[in-house]
């Protein structure tokens, strides 16, 4: 039948006149105007209209035409239901949400309805950025966040939540934070009311977090209403076992789970109770410090390069993505730090122990997500497996580890571990050793869990050998050896004795149990009620066998969900214990050592080292210099502020960077690249690191630098850690100096934070009279012949010159050009000015660019060798004894005072 319904579809295509199959597509497609629909026909997802040219164009497959649709061709194309993941990880990633619209009957029970009815078909599931719980789709190490942001008069809160492992999180967070917020959560998805989502303001803290911004009703951002979702999801009749919300908090809350359940189509996965983040309780950073420091990603956007990379030596997918989030927020709770960095220590010092659980790790599965997906009704056997395979090893690692008294984070890790005992055990029994993935494969049950399977499956498999067994008895029981059972199309199962037996088959008392069916000329077939029932089985055994699965499958799935919190805690443990030992694998790799973290505004590390850069010079046969650093804020000599000066290339980004950095790693619980360190609380992190042009925004480097050095002044605190690099280098001269200047004063004397400012502005070094918390300090270099040499040594003092010529000459600069520039620069270092800069214009119309008949000037004639360059050159180094070879040295001394 045709439909006459004529509400209106995409792309102004209505339902009236459509095929019964095209009439439900569009009513369905109606539904999810915004989404591409992956339509099920068969073994295929199916896409029609606007939905197939977008989505050919983006996965790069065949769009074809068939039928017509109100005079206009309808486009179509369609993907594989079996690999259809692999096509959806591509449309999410490019931006698409899309529309899983499955059969819900078999095709045969539609029929039954008339040769024109439509299978039932439905949305299943609404597949999102922030909603993919599918392994193939997302990152083992790294969470996949769905947060929502609401603000009630003014007050503002973000929820994040994890749908594949369950974690949820809420926090206070002001309009002014959201975007270091969103820095540090980079959610793949964020949820807004219609009307804040509006605000290009939002959707630009959106875009540089990598989230899609989608917009909700205000119903989804209702208090009340959130508040009674969050009681129903959790079955109380008050949330205050949870922590005190805040308006705000329960909107955003109520928010993300009224998202999860429109996308899964009422089905919830297995949130966990929100954990109530406080103010303060973790390291402020904001979206330009995690970038200019490259703490998860490089400036290119790659992991490689980074700090997690440099320091990630977890093993499981769970300790990987908890060493990230920790990262990510690094605690300001100095109990907190000092149990985790107990915990690594507790490692460093058993490391067979340490080894011995890593090794076991590495062997456990990922069981979180296997959870999540199972709560979702979309796990599998395999998931089963994994949830067994895991909870086992766990009891393993506990007993291994239970022999040392271990910390109290450690200690309470172990006990999770424990306890599983009976879900193991009944898993064990359950399952075979490698289950398939999907449910609906069947055979994952292990043989004798269940005794009608068992059957089931014999007379699958063994049908013919179920009815040699049933012929011999018949034939022991008549004595006719000729008996024989039969099939045919026509009458199935049959008993079937030569003509001559005929008689005794039909008479008392076999004709009891023999049924006569047919006489033919020189046979007699019979049928029995038993071989009547066992045919019936046979048929239906595979059917049956199937059926009997899938009832064991859900009941293990109800068994695992009814110790759902006990298997997240074992979860949560592994990841600790991985966390703790690749720390402590690291730290011992690495000579890190342990910092101490302290009350007051400490900042003091002794041979520091920057994590990433030495591992890159190692790879390279070379090796890092240490350095120190004092900004300690607190004594009568305190100098929380140092003002570095130092040629470009000598290491003052870098040494920069690496103070921050220890700051981070000491406080997210790691050991650090030095060789003694005592740091004070951070809570606020801010680092300038270079800039580049922001061309989206119309801001030029300058302005990008002018905001970011903007918002340090107005937010740094007393107990922040700022590092400045080159502030004022992109506008003139005495512009960029006199902002340096005073952003320099203004840190010192009203932020009155721990600081690094690093400068070419040699005139700032004056400050340092006058400015009694200010700190000159300098990066080494040495001269020879003309060349610059780079000792990456951090000195006391100010630097008496950049050496910016010596670096563009190593840099590759012609040599006309090196020499022009010595020229120029020094004459304006003699001082030699005229009255108005006449003497700089003489200079200028020098220049070949605007004295083009000047010729360059010609290269330096090649300096002669000295006799003690000759005398090297002609000496073979192997060849020499201990004694020739301290001759030489009095020989080649004696050269040098000769030439002198």
């Amino acid at each position: 039948m045709t439909r006459s319904n004529t509400k209106p579809a995409q792309g102004g295509v209505d339902v009236a006149g459509a095929t019964p199959m095209m009439a439900q597509y569009l009513e369905i497609k109606s539904r999810y105007p915004d989404a591409l629909l992956f339509y099920r026909m068969g073994d295929f997802y199916e896409l029609f209209f606007e939905d197939a040219v977008q989505a050919a164009a983006a996965l790069d497959i065949a769009l074809t035409r068939r039928g017509k649709h109100l005079g206009r061709d309808i486009e179509m194309c369609g993907v594989p239901h079996h690999s259809a993941e692999s096509y959806l990880q591509t449309l999410i990633r490019k931006g698409f949400r899309v529309a899983v619209c499955e059969q819900l009957e078999d095709p045969a029970e539609a029929k039954k309805r008339g040769h024109k009815a439509v299978v039932k078909r439905d949305v299943v599931r609404l597949v999102t950025p922030g909603t993919l719980t599918e392994d193939s789709l997302l990152d083992a190490r790294s969470h996949n966040y769905l947060a929502a942001w609401a603000e009630i008069r003014g007050e503002g809160a973000v929820a994040w939540l994890d749908v594949s492992t369950g974690d949820f999180h809420v926090a206070a967070c002001p309009r002014p934070a959201l975007g270091p917020m969103l820095a540090r959560l980079a959610p793949s998805e964020l949820l807004a009311s219609e009307a804040a989502a509006g605000d290009e303001a939002l959707g630009s803290l959106a875009r540089e977090a990598g989230a899609v911004l989608t917009p909700l009703p205000r119903s989804s951002f209702d208090s009340a209403g959130a508040e009674a979702r969050l009681k129903a999801l959790f079955g109380v009749e008050a949330l205050d076992a949870y922590g005190a919300f805040a308006r705000p908090q329960l909107a955003a809350m109520g928010a993300v789970v009224a998202y999860v359940e429109l996308t899964q189509r009422g089905k919830l996965p297995m949130i966990r109770p929100p954990a109530v983040e406080g103010p303060g309780g973790a390291m402020r950073l904001d979206a330009a410090t995690r970038r200019n420091l490259e703490l998860t990603r490089t400036l290119s956007g790659r992991r490689e390069g980074s700090l997690l990379a440099a320091i990630d030596r977890t093993v499981t997918g769970a300790g990987a993505r908890l060493l990230e989030t920790r990262l990510a927020a690094p605690s300001t709770d100095r109990d907190e730090i000092a149990a985790r960095h107990d915990a690594v220590d507790w490692f460093l010092d058993r490391r067979d122990l340490a080894g011995a659980a890593r090794e076991a790790l590495r062997k456990t599965p990922e069981i979180e997500r296997a959870l999540g997906r199972l709560a979702l009704e979309r796990g599998g056997p395999r998931d089963l497996a994994a949830i067994r395979d895991a909870l086992a090893r766990a009891q393993d690692l506990a007993a291994a580890l239970s022999g040392a008294e271990a910390p109290a984070r450690i200690a309470r890790a172990l006990e999770a571990l424990c306890g599983h005992d009976a879900l193991v055990g009944l898993l064990d029994a359950a399952l075979i050793a490698e289950p398939p993935l999907m449910a609906r494969d069947g055979g994952f049950i292990a043989p004798g869990f269940d005794p009608e399977l068992d059957e089931a499956r014999s007379l699958r498999d063994e049908g013919r050998g179920v009815i040699a067994r049933l012929q011999g008895s018949y034939v022991e029981r008549t004595g006719i050896n000729a008996l024989k059972i039969k099939h045919n199309n026509v009458l199935g199962y049959f008993v079937e004795t030569p003509a001559t037996h005929a008689s005794r088959m039909m008479s008392e008392p076999l004709s009891q149990t023999f049924i006569h069916r047919q006489t033919l000329a020189n046979a007699v077939r019979f049928t029995t009620v038993e071989l009547s029932e066992l045919e019936t089985r046979i048929h239906n055994a595979g059917a049956r066998a199937l059926e009997i699965e899938q009832r064991r499958f859900q009941e293990l799935r109800a068994a695992v969900l009814e110790r759902a919190p006990a298997i997240a805690a074992a979860a949560r443990a592994l990841a600790e214990i991985d966390l703790s030992a690749a720390l402590a694998e690291l730290a011992a790799q690495e000579d890190w050592t342990r910092p101490q973290i302290l009350p007051g505004r400490e900042f003091e590390i002794e041979d520091g080292r920057h994590p990433v850069v030495e591992q890159a010079l190692r790879r390279a046969g070379e090796s890092f210099v240490p350095n120190d650093c004092d900004l300690s804020a607190e004594g009568d000599d305190a100098r929380p502020v140092w003002l570095l000066t130092g040629p470009n290339m000598a290491g003052k980004s870098t040494f920069l960077r690496q103070n921050a950095l220890i700051a981070v790693l000491a406080q997210m619980g790691a050991f650090v690249p030095a060789a003694r360190a005592r740091i004070g609380v951070v809570d606020q992190l801010f680092s300038r690191v270079g800039a580049a042009d922001d061309l989206a925004r119309g801001r030029s480097t300058f302005m990008v630098e002018m905001v970011e050095t903007a918002a340090i002044l107005n937010q740094a605190g007393p107990r922040a850690l700022v590092i400045l690099d080159e502030i004022g280098r992109g506008t003139s001269t005495y512009d960029g100096l006199s902002i340096a200047w005073a952003t320099l004063e203004h840190l010192h004397d009203v932020n009155r934070c721990r600081t690094l400012f690093a400068t070419h502005y040699h005139e700032l070094t004056a400050l340092a009279a006058r400015l009694p918390g200010l700190r000159n300090a300098s990066v080494a270099v040495r001269e020879w012949e003309g060349e610059v040499i780079f000792l990456h040594e951090v000195r006391p003092g100010a630097a008496d010159r950049s050496y910016g010529v010596q670096v563009a000459r190593l840099a590759g600069l012609p040599e006309a050009v090196i020499a022009r520039a010595r020229e120029v620069l020094e004459a304006l270092e003699r001082g030699d000015r005229r009255e108005g800069g006449e003497r700089v214009r003489a200079l200028a119309d020098d220049l070949p660019l605007f004295s083009a008949a000047r010729p360059a000037p010609a290269p330096a004639p090649a300096r002669a060798p000295s006799q003690v360059e000759r005398r090297l050159r002609e000496l073979s180094p192997d060849d020499m004894t201990p004694r020739q070879a301290l001759e030489l040295l009095y020989e080649l001394r004696d050269l040098l005072d000769d030439a002198g």
